[in-house]
């Protein structure tokens, strides 16, 4: 928000400023600098709308969200249309909570416009934190084309971000890079965040940067080959992606091999079948044992075993730049087109709802629509899953109806990036 107020006219022509807001000035800086109590003692008796905004900013940095959103609100009824750009400033600001409070349903166009009348207004520094906000958008629900996107549109604008600003930027280019596998990439824009935030002076913010550097020294991934399994650190996870191995990667559901990648994320009874193969991998894997995994029941007949030469005919035809599916006499057997070993890529920790917890490690409190949103399932699927963390004591639920969140400590010894992409759906049949 704008602490001063603007030059304006006098009725003979003569020009006229309004004097300084001292309160508000002092405000503003105290929350630039991450002292909103301080920002508070400063004007929580003023009702007027610049008060109302940045009373807003400082309930949020408080993480009193939902009274953050209600007073961003008012202070945008308050500057009205004689305002639009201290109007547009106030819908990043909610688009902002809405993030903290991972609502990802929120409004993408209203964000746009309010950027481009900052934009055309001249003020760059609040037209780049919107950008900034939409690559993050974009990054918490794996769309990391439309995240790299806006941050490189942002490559110009760097200078006018303030250091907690940059320090954000570098942040989402750290988790652009993990998800990429880029580890080199990631621990550079790394690098990068924590040198803003030693210059924004801002110690949460240093924490969150100091965090993330520390998951990318957890494992990331179990590979299992030959019966026998290791963990594997983002680095290990990217070599292993440049290797000859061919690898069925449950995290991200592809099957590749070296530079070559056959995606079956919208084919799940698919993936589950190359999965069960390359677990097996040197021996094949009986018929019942393949229909008990992949059709869910242990009581097959003849339509199950011939649904499942229909599918093993679509995983061949789908494999067939880098492996072979052969049939053997009691069942299929998983055969790498080029000479190698075969692995499994597997989340870092043995949890069924692993991909869920994931999303809980940050922190954050996170409601189950947000949740399905990020991981491309249905909302249910997800609040059966929550329900079955919260019976184990691995979740906690607050609210009640629409304002009802989730959140969970972030869970010791393995790194949650790797888990983001979507899961294969819970009913495969």
């Amino acid at each position: 928000m704008s602490p001063g107020r603007a030059a304006g006219r006098g009725r003979r022509g003569v020009s006229r400023v309004h004097p300084v807001d001292e309160p508000i000035v002092a405000a503003a800086r105290a929350l630039a600098a991450g002292d909103p109590l301080d920002a508070l003692n400063r004007i929580a008796l003023r009702d007027d709308a610049d008060a109302l905004a940045l009373r807003g900013i400082a309930m949020a940095q408080l993480g009193e969200l939902g009274r953050a959103r209600t007073l961003v609100r008012r202070a945008a009824r308050a500057f009205g249309q004689r305002s639009p750009v201290a109007r547009a400033r106030c819908v990043v600001a909610e688009a902002e909570i809405a993030l903290a409070a991972r609502e990802l349903d929120w409004p993408t166009q209203a964000l746009e416009a309010a950027r481009t009348l900052l934009e055309a207004r001249g003020d760059r520094h609040n037209a780049a934190h919107a950008r900034l906000l939409e690559a993050r958008h974009a990054l918490l629900l794996g769309r990391l084309d439309t995240a790299e996107r806006a941050l490189a549109s942002l490559d110009a604008s760097i200078a006018f971000l303030r250091p907690a600003a940059r320090a954000a930027h570098a942040m989402a280019e750290a988790g652009v890079a993990v998800r990429r596998v880029r580890a080199a990439a990631a621990r550079a824009a790394l690098a990068r965040a924590r040198q803003a935030a030693q210059s924004a002076g801002i110690p949460a913010l240093e924490a969150e940067i100091g965090l993330a550097a520390r998951h990318l020294d957890l494992p990331a991934a179990r590979l299992i080959a030959r019966g026998g399994e290791q963990p594997l650190l983002l680095d290990e996870v990217e070599a292993l992606q440049a290797s000859a191995m061919l690898v069925i990667d449950a995290c991200r559901h592809v099957v590749r091999a070296g530079r070559l990648s056959v995606p079956l994320a919208r084919r799940p009874v698919l993936f589950e079948l190359a999965r069960a193969l390359g677990l097996a991998w040197p021996e094949d894997v009986p018929r019942a044992d393949l229909i008990a995994r992949v059709f869910r029941t242990r009581h097959p007949d003849e339509t199950h075993r011939a649904r499942l030469r229909v599918e093993m005919g679509r995983l061949r035809a789908a494999l067939e730049p880098i492996a072979g599916v052969r049939a053997t006499s009691r069942g299929f057997l998983l055969a790498p087109a080029r000479p190698g070993e075969v692995g499994v890529l597997e989340h870092p920790a043995r949890e069924p709802h692993a991909h869920v917890l994931a999303l809980l490690a940050d922190g954050q409190p996170w409601s189950s629509s947000a949740m399905a949103l990020a991981l491309g399932s249905s909302q249910r699927t997800v609040q059966r899953a929550l329900d079955a963390l919260g019976r184990e004591g691995k979740v906690q639920a607050f609210g009640q109806g629409r304002a009802r969140r989730w959140a969970a400590s972030p869970l010791p010894g393995f790194a949650t990036s790797l888990l983001l992409p979507p899961p294969l759906p819970a009913d495969l049949g």
